[in-house]
């Protein structure tokens, strides 16, 4: 993975460079006054990324909880009154 480091006027005159650079090479950092700004990435990295591992009826199915016999109840406690 490439450690390119650009600052924000750099990146802005050569914005097609760090985009095939984000391609090829990997992640892009942008710096602004030193500090990162932001990372360039191709889309497959990003859509790798932040890709959803599963849905959350197999996250609920796979917990360490289930079938331990722990029951949630409800309140039934009715809600306070407020003047309005």
């Amino acid at each position: 993975m490439s450690k390119t480091v650009w600052t924000v006027a750099k990146a802005k005159a050569k914005f097609s460079e760090v985009i095939d650079r984000a391609a090829t090479e990997g992640p892009q950092t942008v710096t602004r006054n030193g500090r990162k700004a932001a990372i360039i990435v191709a889309p497959e990295e990003w859509e790798r990324r932040t890709k959803r591992k599963g849905s959350l009826v197999e996250f609920f199915a796979s917990s360490p909880l289930r079938g331990s016999g722990l029951k949630v109840t409800r309140s039934k406690d009715l809600p306070r009154k407020i003047d309005l």
